[in-house]
């Protein structure tokens, strides 16, 4: 059981760091389903760059620009401009998967460098390591994994304990009252959304340099739309994100434990089974009436100041 929980931290990774990013963008207003095209630019330049430079921190900082550009360019057409934020998400999304099959075509199946590897290897964190069954499950992975518990820790505290948290939460939630009380709207979008971007690159990029460590068509699989997904689960807190993200971590490698265990089930059956569970999250999210479980008031909205 520690090893198939152990491996669930692994599977879990991009689509924490994939929903922690979706999350930071919509708490700022702005709907994007882009993620999945976002990881895809992530995965590829990551690679890439890795895989060319054998230098891991190039590697991360290229995922991460990939993905902030591609969300900078969302921004620019749904702030700036002001064009429909669903429809630049998909054709964000339709953009990502060209942009990493065309960058791709030369890399199919061939490996990253040993360096990148080494680097990507599991830690054993000092003491907390030691715990028993906590330990060999949250504090020996690869140092992607303890960032990632980082940033659920950081990103809450932002939200909920500090100014520029709340003020996000303001920009969210009225676009016209945050600008009328001083507030950067468009600052704040811009921000959110390009930062929001760049952790949806690290999501791809662990997809193609630690999960596969090889570059294959369509790494990411569709685990951008769970993300999507999965803030509604979470309901937009970080926090919840993570417990959602080990909960399909594990629908994913659920195959793999039962062929282990020697129960013979289609793989097709199981492989269907994290987007059959979206589909449930998004029906059972329908029925939230709290008002901390509802998205910010002015998700997918268009704010023109001239308008207020």
């Amino acid at each position: 059981m520690e090893g198939f929980l152990a491996a669930t931290v692994i599977a879990s990774m991009p689509l924490l760091l994939a929903t922690i990013g979706e999350i930071i963008t919509e708490k700022a207003g702005l709907l994007n389903l882009g993620v999945e095209g976002l990881m895809l630019m992530g995965a590829i330049m990551g690679f890439v760059v890795g895989f060319e430079t054998g230098n891991p921190w190039l590697g991360i900082l290229g995922a991460i620009l990939a993905g902030a550009a591609g969300s900078l360019i969302f921004a620019f057409l749904t702030v700036t401009l002001r064009a429909n934020q669903v429809v630049t998400g998909l054709t964000l999304t339709i953009f990502g998967t060209g942009f990493a099959s065309f960058m791709g075509k030369s890399y199919v199946g061939l490996v990253v460098p040993q360096e990148i590897k080494d680097f990507f290897a599991k830690v054993h964190f000092p003491l907390l390591g030691d715990i028993p069954f906590i330990g060999p499950v949250f504090f020996r992975q690869d140092v992607f994994a303890y960032f990632g518990y980082v940033l659920v820790a950081v990103t809450a505290i932002y939200f909920y304990r500090t100014r520029q948290g709340l003020n996000l939460k303001a920009v969210g939630e009225s676009a016209a009252s945050a600008d009328a009380s001083g507030i950067n709207v468009t600052l704040y979008k811009y921000v959110h959304t390009c930062v929001g971007g760049a952790l949806c690159g690290l999501g791809g990029a662990y997809m193609s340099l630690v999960m596969m460590s090889v570059w294959v068509e369509n790494v990411v699989a569709g685990r951008g739309w769970i993300a999507v997904a999965l803030v509604i689960f979470a309901s937009w807190n970080p926090i919840k994100a993570f417990i959602g993200a080990f909960l399909f971590g594990g629908l994913s490698i659920l195959g793999f434990r039962l062929q282990s265990m020697g129960i013979h089930i289609s793989q097709y059956w199981v492989d269907m089974l994290p987007y059959a569970a979206t589909i449930v999250i998004i029906i059972l999210s329908s029925r939230k009436n709290k008002k901390e479980n509802q998205p910010p008031e002015d998700l997918g909205n268009a704010y023109f100041r001239e308008e207020r």
